[in-house]
């Protein structure tokens, strides 16, 4: 389909009335709102949030069965269907016989998530949502924004979730000392980065020095 284009008058040409008449607009309301703004319609956010559509996708939950079990069964099709990449599973046998697998991990990285849905709509079990109402989620870190199975099932405030892990973080100027034994490197927090320092003689490792 072709659209012909619009033919501009003489004045139009001149560009210089085409901006005053914008100015023109632009000052209307200034003085418009400056002496009546009650009207205007600014929502002062957050202290007065505006209600959500019916259709809104917002933070993820995981959904549960009456007995409390996850519905997620490890079938990767969210993971599949998320064209941002953000979900990360990790199957496990389940200890139902009418189910075979299970989520043993299930992360989120709302860092790069796009909210599109796509997860949503994918799975067949109907264990994932975008219905919490939750859409003002701030941090510090990024570890802040990637949100577990326990948290996707629990919910929970993005506050208290930085302020736990600024309760075990390192002060600043003080690292962490890394495990030289076997014994302290399984007592190591899960997911704390931490050197490897050079391993002790007869510590075993693999092939990968690992």
């Amino acid at each position: 389909m072709k659209v012909a284009s619009p033919k501009l008058t003489f004045w139009e040409k001149l560009y210089l009335f085409e901006v005053l008449k914008g100015m023109g607009v632009t000052l209307g309301h200034f003085w418009k709102n400056l002496f009546n703004q009650s009207a205007m319609p600014t929502v002062q956010f957050p202290e007065e949030p505006n209600p959500l559509p019916v259709r809104h996708r917002s933070r993820h939950r995981l959904t549960v069965r009456e007995n409390g079990d996850p519905k997620c069964v490890a079938c990767m099709c969210c993971e599949t269907a998320c064209p941002a990449r953000c979900i990360h599973i990790v199957a496990e046998e389940s200890p139902i016989n009418a189910i075979e697998k299970r989520a043993k991990v299930f992360e989120i990285d709302l860092l790069r998530c796009v909210f599109c849905g796509y997860c949503v709509e994918a799975c067949p079990e109907d264990a994932i949502r975008m219905d919490t109402d939750d859409v003002l989620v701030v941090g510090d870190r990024r570890e802040d924004f990637i949100v577990d199975l326990k948290w996707l099932l629990h919910g929970g405030d993005f506050l208290e979730r930085r302020r736990e892990r600024a309760e075990t973080a390192p002060v600043q100027g003080e690292p962490i000392t890394p495990p030289t034994t076997p014994e302290e490197d399984q007592g190591w927090p899960e997911g704390t980065p931490y050197h490897r320092p050079k391993l002790p003689a007869g510590w075993q490792t693999n092939a990968k020095n690992v």
